[in-house]
């Protein structure tokens, strides 16, 4: 076992002990996380739930959304903002997978190991690392660990990747040094602890349970 992949489980426990075992909202089937985390794409928890509980209530089924008129799903999402963006690509992912699979039912990914269930899904456009992560683990219980924006900031600050490594970088790297089975927990805890604690302007370092397991040179003293 690596040093690395000892401190990142001595800060998982630790968070643990800090925030408990954390639960994500109820499950959803994997096609209704792929849209939902499309539309939460540069915009909060809020907005992405509004649109798609709007998007929901407009149209009964994702077949509905799939064949619908472009302007129609526009104006169901408008709350998640960028909708002139994100209506069209959910549109087309739905088309494509359609296409190959002639269904929109993706529980077969969790046949797949974990890296061609990636590939699978991050070749439609509009679904990258991330996306595809949080289906992964979230919806199909596979061992990915999603690197959102919180995740990105928190483990470059407390030393868990190497500071000019990209997003992209830091899925893999994450995976490597993270054992799979504390992936959902660690992955919600650091997210949390980016919020509440770890906030991108002035973390306020002397509340962090991680303190002294952090190597961020920037630290607040008060």
């Amino acid at each position: 076992m690596s040093d690395l992949t000892k401190r990142a489980i001595e800060i998982h426990e630790t968070l643990m002990k800090a925030f408990g075992e954390p639960i994500w909202r109820n499950p959803l089937p994997a096609i209704d996380e792929l849209v939902s985390t499309i539309l939460s794409q540069n915009t909060n928890d809020v907005n992405r739930d509004r649109a798609f509980n709007a998007l929901r209530a407009k149209f009964p089924t994702w077949e509905a959304v799939r064949d619908a008129k472009e302007k129609d799903v526009i104006e169901a999402i408008r709350p998640a903002g960028l909708a002139n963006q994100k209506g069209p690509r959910i549109q087309q992912v739905l088309q494509a997978i359609t296409k190959e699979r002639g269904s929109l039912n993706l529980q077969f990914l969790a046949d797949m190991s974990v890296d061609d269930a990636r590939d699978w899904l991050t070749k439609f456009n509009g679904v990258g690392p991330k996306t595809a992560a949080i289906v992964l683990c979230f919806s199909l219980n596979m061992p990915a660990f999603p690197v959102d924006t919180h995740v990105y900031r928190v483990t470059g600050r407390i030393g868990l990747r190497p500071e000019r490594m990209t997003v992209e970088q830091a899925h893999p790297h994450l995976e490597a040094v993270f054992p799979p089975e504390t992936y959902y927990a660690a992955h919600l805890n650091i997210i949390r602890l980016g919020r509440e604690v770890c906030n991108a302007r002035k973390p306020l370092c002397p509340k962090c349970p991680i303190n002294k397991l952090c190597d961020y040179k920037e630290k607040t003293k008060e």
